[in-house]
């Protein structure tokens, strides 16, 4: 039998120059485990011009 999944997609907040602080990542990171997320992936096209987005998933 296959599990369903649910998704979350999570635009990482950057500065004006397209850098983040490391305490950002953690705290989102902590935040969406806390709430029953995994991380699965991280999406970062273009590093000065979009945010990393970050892709969760947990079971529906």
């Amino acid at each position: 039998m296959s599990s369903q999944w649910k998704y979350l997609v999570v635009e990482l907040k950057t500065t004006l120059l397209g850098s983040f602080k490391s305490e950002t990542l953690q705290e989102e990171l902590d935040k969406q485990g806390r709430l029953g997320w995994e991380l699965v992936n991280v999406v970062h096209a273009t590093p000065t011009m979009s945010p990393p987005t970050l892709i969760f998933k947990r079971p529906q």
